[in-house]
């Protein structure tokens, strides 16, 4: 899947240490999607990184541009044992 990083999800990626292996197994394969609470053109793919200790990966997009925009990227740990 083609995609495009803001220059916050590029930074996110660096300082936390999150691979792009990752990020892309989430947007291509994620076991939920959410709609954001606050903006209808954003939505949430989430999964668990097994190499991670089975934590949760969440990439918040925006799929309505071409090529969709990843915003940014985070381990969500309020949803460490909901997915």
């Amino acid at each position: 899947m083609k995609y495009e990083l803001t220059q916050h999800a590029r930074e996110i990626l660096h300082e936390r240490d999150i691979s792009l292996e990752w990020l892309e197994r989430i947007l291509a394969a994620p076991e939920r999607i959410e709609p954001d609470s606050r903006d209808a053109s954003l939505e949430h793919r989430l999964g668990r990184i097994a190499q991670h200790g089975n934590r949760v990966l969440r990439v918040i997009l925006n799929p309505q541009v071409t090529p969709p925009r990843v915003v940014t990227v985070y381990f969500d740990r309020t949803m460490r044992d909901k997915l």
